[in-house]
């Protein structure tokens, strides 16, 4: 457990007993939950998303108390399509990242999405480079230039996404499938080729889904309603 000052960043905060937050951080030692005491005060006002934190944990066991929770930088400010990727981000690495399990250049990817996002990049390359990085970081990273016989990629085949194996070479055109094209330029995130972002889009999306347990991702949702409330 924390006891020295550690960077950190809030993924997710809710409502403890009557004065208190239960909180989940992002540190360079992983996901830690803790209580935020006195939430209502000043620390309160720091235990918000996208804020670089310096943080310090007292006492032992699965939910330790916070002794300090400083700002150690400028908040990144988000709005619009940014806001929604950033509690994208969060949701993913609270539903997936397991407890107290060290992934510090993680989280030093996660602090630069943070700043790209604030920075106005293009979004699409940026979630799909984290989202990438974090099932590779959970050791559920797989090869895209090869299919799962150990072949390499033949950009004029089709290949379908199987679970555990990788890409199985298929004959039939079919809903799901990808490119051999789309997927060597994945390999080189070259996000310029024609159908690149929407295939690993296509692709994440098929890849976190063994992992998410079968519920949505309430981020996703909220997207997606905002989207056609701004359509109606």
């Amino acid at each position: 457990m924390i006891a020295a000052p550690c960077p950190a960043f809030v993924l997710h905060s809710r409502a403890y007993k009557e004065t208190s937050a239960l909180v989940d951080f992002l540190t360079p030692e992983g996901r830690l939950r803790a209580v935020l005491r006195g939430a209502r005060g000043k620390a309160g006002t720091l235990a918000r998303p996208f804020v670089s934190l310096e943080l310090e944990l007292r006492g032992r066991g699965e939910l330790p108390n916070v002794a300090r929770l400083e700002s150690a930088g400028i908040p990144y400010l988000l709005s619009g399509h940014a806001l929604f990727s950033g509690l994208y981000l969060n949701e993913l690495l609270v539903r997936l990242l397991p407890a107290q399990d060290p992934h510090p250049a993680l989280f030093d990817h996660y602090a630069a999405t943070l700043a790209a996002l604030a920075a106005g990049r293009a979004l699409e390359p940026l979630l799909r480079a984290f989202e990438w990085r974090l099932l590779d970081d959970l050791g559920y990273g797989f090869a895209l230039d090869r299919d799962c016989q150990g072949q390499p990629v033949d950009p004029e085949a089709l290949y379908q996404w199987q679970p555990e194996l990788g890409f199985q070479p298929v004959t039939q055109q079919q809903p799901g499938l990808f490119h051999g094209g789309e997927l060597l330029a994945l390999a080189e995130a070259d996000w310029g080729q024609p159908g690149a972002l929407s295939a690993a889009k296509r692709l994440m999306r098929q890849a976190l889904a063994p992992h998410l347990g079968g519920r949505p991702l309430v981020s996703r949702e909220l997207f997606n309603n905002r989207k056609e409330s701004r359509r109606d």
